[in-house]
């Protein structure tokens, strides 16, 4: 279980990271991902993934929406990450953690 302030609502949806993270790991082309929630206008907040990609992938628009495809097809359509950003390391704890405030105050660069 995670922590309520890490929960993200979108367009009324309560959405868990931790659930959009497992449905990410399943793609072939993951190695890690991290997911918050950043403000948006339209839907309050809107599903943002960081993901760090698998050796010899190499992020891309065409990427980008395949893994929205295999995300909408593995959960709920509202779910799927509507921004992905391809990062090469994401911020964590002494213990492994990640550091989702570090990745809100980026703002979604």
């Amino acid at each position: 279980m995670g922590r309520a302030d890490d929960l993200i609502t979108s367009s009324g949806y309560r959405i868990s990271p931790f659930e959009v993270e497992s449905t990410l790991l399943e793609h072939e082309a993951v190695a890690e991902s991290a997911v918050i929630g950043l403000p948006d206008p339209e839907r309050g907040e809107v599903v943002t993934a960081y993901i760090i990609l698998i050796k010899g992938y190499e992020g891309s628009d065409d990427l980008v929406k395949e893994i929205q495809a295999f995300c909408r097809e593995k959960t709920a359509p509202y779910k799927y990450p509507r921004r992905i950003h391809f990062v090469t390391e994401l911020p964590k704890t002494i213990s492994g953690k990640i550091r989702r405030v570090e990745l809100r105050a980026k703002g979604g660069q």
